[in-house]
């Protein structure tokens, strides 16, 4: 297989030929950025968790290791998500919006429990996050085209 044959392969595999030469816009930037702030902020959660485990201040001990542990394994993925965000891979679109949805339920959550220090903030970036993803440059650079329509 020569190069050319490779190459149009690979741009049949991301959608269409024009989506490899596209630059990524800077709402896709952002939303990556958002996405990676929420991914530390629940790594902050979690090792905060492991510590109030280590302190014995858990309801139980083998609880507090596994909330540790689900934290940090979310963590892991919403960096994942973040990554696909930078490069503007569309499989990471959904992934993004989930987020953003359940950071919003856990802000508002938050918030009614009179943690404005975690609430607030967690409730702007989920909104950022929304908007940003949901803005027409966002949504033309991660949604899929097929080959016969046009690029605008």
């Amino acid at each position: 297989m020569g190069s050319r044959s490779g190459a149009r392969a690979r741009a049949q595999a991301n959608g269409s030929p024009a989506a490899q030469h596209q630059p990524r816009p800077l709402t896709v930037a952002g939303a990556a950025l958002v996405q990676a702030i929420q991914a530390a902020a629940v790594m902050t959660a979690a090792v905060l968790a492991g510590i109030a485990t280590g302190q014995g201040r858990s309801y139980q001990n083998a609880s507090g290791i596994a909330i540790t542990a689900i934290g940090v394994g979310t963590a892991v993925g919403l960096g994942f998500v973040a990554a696909g965000l930078a490069r503007a891979r569309r499989w990471s679109r959904t992934p993004a919006l989930l987020t953003q949805l359940f950071c919003g339920i856990v802000g508002i959550y938050l918030v009614q429990g009179q943690r404005y220090w975690w609430g607030v903030p967690l409730l702007v970036l989920s909104v950022a996050g929304f908007v940003l993803l949901l803005v027409p440059p966002s949504i033309r650079a991660l949604a899929y085209q097929s080959a016969d329509q046009p690029t605008r």
